[in-house]
């Protein structure tokens, strides 16, 4: 199939001209959109941003390496090619180690600030884990953080970043809905190759068993995905995070599936440097956005 011409837009933090925070000085996020809109689909890659902005650099206690390990790293990449495809790809600009898309602007620790949050949910597994809204400890498991942060640093990174980017996911969908009747969002990640050891799948699909996404979109990614040589599993050991669970309402015709690629495919989870595997899994991402268009699903789902 020949690509299609795409448009790429880099949004401006909503209060980037007020604020003069280094975050909302450059865009949060960047939205790849097809000329024309062929499939009910919308890619988001939420952890793949490579920003890391200068207060997070001057308050941490690791080197950059250890806060990249946080990063679901070239997965933006990795499903850009859907773009070619009439679906829409939107990836985050800044690194998860600064803010989490993935996570309810509310999932936030306590005891990383100086007063107390408002709403906030100490009791979330995520932000006991130390991986809420702003995370707590990077991908390695080591502390990010040289001194507590205030909760207007916090109400920061929210207004500038987590609100423009799930503003934007949210208009895309509505967008989508309205054109083809229902709404098909793939949330893009990828995962550690010791997260289960040598049983890994190559990817983990996840609907929240059943609840974020109908069960034919999933039947039909991992059909294509096994056709393509890959060991998949479904809802473990994710089963989809804050986005799914946000946006997935199959009685509402909007779908949401999470996929995790297994970082081994195509990175050297040491050095976090692409390797020769990057050129396959990429095109291979392509051909399931091409399969997920060539079903027309908008067909079977709008009902």
């Amino acid at each position: 199939m020949q690509a299609m011409d795409t448009v790429v837009r880099a949004e401006r933090a909503l209060s980037a001209a007020d604020t003069g925070h280094e975050p909302a000085a450059e865009p949060p996020f960047v939205l790849i959109e097809p000329l024309r809109r062929a499939a009910p689909l919308i890619f988001a890659s939420p952890h793949s941003g490579r920003r890391y902005p200068a207060d997070l650099l001057a308050n941490t206690r690791v080197g950059l390496l250890s806060l990249r390990r946080s990063e679901d790293a070239y997965v933006d990449e990795l499903f850009a090619g859907a773009a070619a495809h009439g679906a829409c790809v939107l990836s985050a600009t800044i690194a998860r180690a600064y803010l989490d898309l993935n996570r309810d602007p509310a999932e936030l620790d306590p005891d990383m600030f100086e007063t107390r949050p408002p709403r906030a949910m100490p009791g979330s597994a995520r932000v006991q884990a130390g991986l809420g809204a702003i995370p707590r400890v990077g991908g390695d498991g080591r502390a990010i953080y040289r001194r507590k942060l205030t909760l207007a640093d916090a109400a920061r990174r929210i207004e500038a970043i987590h609100a423009p980017y799930h503003a934007m996911l949210g208009n895309l969908i509505d967008e989508t809905k309205s054109v083809f009747g229902c709404a098909v969002l793939i949330d893009c990640h990828s995962m550690p190759s010791s997260a289960r050891g040598a049983h890994q799948p190559d990817i983990v699909l996840g609907d929240r068993f059943g609840a974020s996404c109908h069960a034919s979109v999933t039947a039909l990614a991992e059909a294509a995905l096994r056709r393509m040589g890959y060991r998949v599993a479904r809802n473990a050991p994710v089963a989809g995070g804050h986005t799914a669970q946000t946006y997935g309402r199959p009685s509402r015709r909007t779908h949401a599936l999470q996929s995790e690629i297994n970082r081994a495919l195509y990175l050297d989870e040491r050095t976090l440097e692409r390797t020769s595997g990057f050129t396959r899994v990429r095109a291979d991402m392509s051909r399931l956005a091409e399969s997920l268009s060539a079903a027309a699903l908008h067909k079977s789902l709008a009902q």
